[in-house]
């Protein structure tokens, strides 16, 4: 088959490598019928991740059809339909069975595309299989539901649930990529009285306006807090999420939030940030960190079925499997492409 290999930072390459086997009894074998690319992924490839070793198949999200079993699984039958989740459980472990599937113990949590071969290949292996799968309802598209994989559960979990969004909260989320509008997204669903959204790229604040954000700002023009300012009596926002991932986005949502508030950290930093404790000690702020535990993707398929989400206008670039460099090089370079998701699907 061929597959997406991390060849050393910088270096990447669409190349035939061996077929995925079961190799636990509680593995799968998916056929990837859909795969998109995270900001995690460019993470990998400028070598901020340098637990991804050379010769590792990136990706971490996919739709697929199940090829094979193992003797263990109990759920899946060859030719379901299904999710995978970024995120993998062994459902046994101290951390699993509090729903903290991201830091599972028993050889789980994000290990797809980073700690073991990942999903941008033609097929995948996938152990503990049934605690690390969802099988996509009926109606329910490819498009749709492989935003569910990670980026939909990640802002609704680390950003809006660490956030303690609530009704009529002025909300500020730092970064109109993916994530950040899949946070403005999963806000709405808490009825805040603003969504301020933050990004030095007017086409993201335009994308930010169509899915739901009450104000834009794009602070090399105009001033965060003073628009955040005008909306809260000069307090600052009552939950700001940094969806970006740089020491100074970081700080900027530190500055941001009002007394007794609540940052939510969910971008992926691959430098030190500065907290100023010297400064916000005496502000009775919480700050939260977080990888995706998954637990909500059962919920999110719910509001996707139900069309309480549109999860498929993310999808800004489509291309097939023999296109990986384009959909790396469109997804990698935001600002002049207006590329939000790309989307690759296998040749038909």
């Amino acid at each position: 088959m061929k597959a997406l290999v991390y060849q050393g930072p910088g270096r990447r390459a669409w190349q035939e490598v061996p077929d995925p086997q079961i190799q636990h009894p509680a593995d799968a074998i998916v056929r990837v019928d859909a795969v998109t690319i995270c900001g995690t992924d460019l993470h990998i490839l400028k070598g901020d991740v340098p637990e991804v070793e050379a010769g590792r198949i990136l990706g971490h999200e996919a739709v697929g059809t199940v090829t094979a079993v193992g003797s263990a699984v109990e759920t899946l039958n060859v030719g379901d339909r299904i999710l995978v989740s970024c995120i993998s459980s062994c459902g046994k472990c101290r951390f699993c069975r509090e729903s903290r599937y991201g830091q599972c113990l028993g050889g789980g949590g994000w290990i797809l595309g980073h700690l073991i071969d990942g999903t941008q290949a033609e097929y995948v292996r996938i152990p503990f299989a049934d605690n690390s799968t969802h099988k996509v309802p009926a109606g329910v598209s490819d498009d749709e539901m492989v935003m569910l994989a990670d980026i939909l559960p990640t802002s609704y979990e680390v950003g809006v649930l660490n956030g303690a969004v609530r009704p009529g909260d002025v909300v500020a989320i730092v970064g109109a990529g993916p994530i950040g509008l899949a946070a403005v997204q999963t806000a709405r669903l808490y009825s805040p009285r603003a969504i301020v959204c933050i990004d030095v790229a007017d086409s993201r604040l335009e994308a930010a306006r169509k899915f739901g954000a009450d104000v834009v700002v794009n602070p090399q023009t105009t001033s965060a807090r003073g628009v955040i300012d005008s909306l809260t009596d000069g307090l600052g926002a009552d939950c700001v999420m940094e969806a970006v991932g740089t020491p100074a986005t970081f700080e900027e949502s530190v500055r941001l939030t009002r007394a007794g508030g609540h940052v939510a950290n969910i971008g992926v930093h691959g430098a030190p940030a500065t907290l100023h404790l010297e400064d916000i000690w005496i502000k009775n702020l919480t700050i939260t960190t977080g990888l995706v535990d998954t637990y909500s993707t059962p919920t999110l398929i719910d509001l996707v079925a139900g069309h309480q989400l549109d999860t498929s206008a993310m999808i800004t670039h489509r291309f097939t499997f023999d296109d990986f460099d384009a959909a790396y090089d469109a997804f990698s370079r935001p600002a002049e492409t207006g590329a939000l998701k790309v989307l690759l699907t296998a040749p038909s």
